[in-house]
């Protein structure tokens, strides 16, 4: 019985040998990529000669972190693909690039040298302790004279400075070491993760009738890299177009190089913010209060750090969740991110950690990033089957967001070059006209895709009720024909860069406006006035008066166009009466209670604008009137 089992064993173990000696190794190179806000999609085409019958080929060196759902082949020629698996080879890692194993190398030398001086401080401190445990001079039985004692007290002190000074020498060292040590270990980082990643197979059955040369065409879609819009606005006068540069900010970590490879973006998926203020409706009504205008946080920042060190981590990504708004932490792991009004969620990404999304509540946010814990599933072949193993190795990692950190300059290329726009039905795609390179070193580029020149049509704005300060808004019309997606901008006006702002077309309607920042050449204020402002008895109702200067100067030289706006309550009962005793002619929106001045104002002038109401209600009731 123990004879047939091992013949059994045999003849199944030459049968997956006969399996495996089929399979043709294929080396490809990426021809094509399709960057997404999320992820991208990798194409490698390649000539393969096909015996006649069934084949197996295997195309090795793969970026781990391929969606499994998404690999494809497609083959030209008389030959059929039968099937098509995804694996992780844990035994082939991936070729280390010549940057990462000469940085290696250099540390792993710099630690030897670390060591060695450490010894050498060791064995100096074992000699002090010994010289210090043998100070005793002479015997009981036996009397020192002075030549004995000036010797010995010279030998013990010449040896003992010797020891010292050689110590500070060698400290001195170790010190330079350290530091070199740590800046090796901190460019690694910016380079890699400390996870190592399996090399990325796909196995494809394929059958020929007769021997053939096919051209087969391999698409799958990789996490770990990404890309997304952020723009530079200038402004040089509000006479003039606006300039607006549309840039893409990507990186990726594949573990792959992209060389000379045909690029496509898809859209398919200064500590002052420019964001101009909004009123909200002022509804008046018993135990109500007026609406509170506690600034919203418009600009986040903070560090992101590994959890189990404290080591912070450059190039994570962080995003308003559920926009392609974003930007990556720099060297130290800081970050600084623009907001916009109704954002509440930040999402935090980094290779080989775990996702976390976090609520917006102040102007800092500090994270600590998990390394994960999921695993890769490595796919063996056996024979035409395939079975299943596990591996404690990192594989549907959530970093996969890529961005840029503008301060940290090192670690961007910016480049413009030629490219042409393709608007499909729901995305819109930025083809490169030029073979790109982009290695996976975690490393950002900036590249200039698109540079338009709007017209625009400007207008001061401001709210003194909730900011005694003046906005410059552009508005744009016809912008839908540009194809811009919500994005940070750097706003420059007049040479000069005067802050960050998020250009937000998800709400955009006809017009797109761009708050292109304050400009302290107009002053704006609001200030009560006291004589007006009162609270009596009226029969059985009680009137509350309420009365408001406003001033407008403009000190640019030139004449602008400005809206102010400001506001009355809303009654939303019959009992309680709003009646506006002065408005200065201002545009009234009974729905919201808003007050629209728009005016034009020259060189120097200024304009005066009075609002006065007076609200009515039982005088047996409570009510809160600003």
């Amino acid at each position: 019985m123990n004879k047939y089992c091992l013949l059994l064993f045999l003849l199944i173990c030459n049968y997956n040998f006969a399996q495996e000696s089929n399979e043709i190794p294929v080396n490809t190179e990426i021809n094509d990529v399709t960057v997404f806000i999320e992820g991208a999609q990798i194409t490698r085409k390649k000539e393969v000669a096909l015996k006649s019958g069934v084949s197996i080929l295997k195309f090795t060196n793969l970026s781990p972190f391929i969606q499994n759902k998404s690999v494809q082949v497609k083959a030209l020629g008389d030959v059929t693909v039968l099937g098509v698996n995804h694996q992780q080879n844990f035994v082939d890692k991936l070729e280390k690039s010549k940057e990462l194993t000469d940085l290696e190398q250099a540390l792993e030398t710099i630690e030897e040298k670390i060591d060695v001086e450490k010894t050498q401080i060791t064995i100096i401190n074992e000699e002090i302790a010994f010289l210090n445990e043998n100070r005793q001079i002479g015997g009981k039985d036996r009397t020192l004279n002075v030549n004995d004692l000036k010797t010995t007290s010279d030998f013990y002190s010449n040896k003992l400075t010797s020891l010292k000074l050689k110590e500070l020498e060698i400290k001195k060292g170790l010190s330079h070491l350290i530091r070199e040590q740590r800046d090796l270990e901190d460019q690694l980082k910016t380079i890699t993760s400390k996870k190592e990643f399996a090399n990325g197979e796909i196995i494809v059955k394929i059958e020929a009738k007769q021997a053939t040369k096919a051209n087969l065409t391999l698409t799958y879609v990789v996490n770990n890299a990404g890309w997304f819009p952020s723009y530079d606005i200038r402004a040089k006068d509000i006479d003039e177009p606006i300039q607006l540069v549309y840039k893409a900010n990507v990186k990726q970590d594949t573990k792959i190089d992209w060389k000379n490879v045909k690029l496509k973006f898809s859209s398919a998926n200064p500590n002052l913010s420019g964001i101009a203020p909004e009123l909200r409706t002022y509804y008046l009504d018993y135990n109500m209060s007026p609406p509170r205008y506690n600034k919203s946080v418009n600009e986040i920042s903070g560090t992101v750090i590994s959890n189990s060190d404290n080591s912070p981590l450059p190039g994570a990504n962080v995003m308003i969740d559920g926009t392609s708004i974003g930007t990556t932490t720099d060297f130290d792991g800081f970050y600084s991110l623009t907001v916009p009004d109704n954002s509440s969620l930040i999402k935090f990404s980094y290779i080989g950690y775990e996702t976390k999304t976090l609520p917006v509540q102040g102007s800092t946010l500090n994270v600590r990033l998990i390394e994960s814990q999921e695993k890769l599933e490595e796919v063996v072949v056996v024979g035409y089957g395939r079975q299943k193993k596990s591996h404690s190795v990192g594989a549907k990692l959530e970093g996969k967001v890529s961005g840029i950190q503008i301060a940290k300059a090192e670690n961007i290329e910016s480049k413009a070059i030629p490219m042409q726009k393709t608007e499909n039905q729901t995305t819109i795609e930025f083809e490169v006209d030029i073979p790109y390179t982009i290695n996976s070193d975690n490393k950002s580029y900036a590249v200039d895709m698109v540079n338009y020149k709007l017209p625009a049509d400007y207008q001061y704005y401001a709210i003194p009720k909730i900011e005694k300060e003046a906005y410059l808004v552009a508005n744009i019309n016809n912008w839908e024909q540009y194809s811009l997606l919500e994005g940070e901008a750097n706003i420059f006006f007049e040479n000069t860069f005067v802050g960050k702002t998020i250009l937000d077309t998800r709400f955009a309607s006809d017009t797109l406006e761009i708050s292109l920042g304050r400009d302290k050449n107009v002053s704006v204020n609001r200030e009560k006035i006291t004589d007006y402002t009162s609270k009596k008895f009226v029969g059985t109702k009680k009137e509350e008066s309420r009365a408001w200067s406003i001033s407008v100067k403009n000190n640019k030289s030139k004449a602008i166009n400005m809206v102010v706006l400001d506001q009355v309550p809303v009654s939303k009962l019959d009992e309680i009466k709003v009646d506006i005793i002065e408005s200065s002619k201002a545009k009234l929106d009974t729905d919201t209670g808003e007050l629209k001045w728009e005016f034009d104002i020259s060189p120097n002038e200024k304009k005066e604008f009075d609002l006065h109401y007076t609200v009515k209600y039982p005088k047996n009731r409570n009510l809160v009137v600003e």
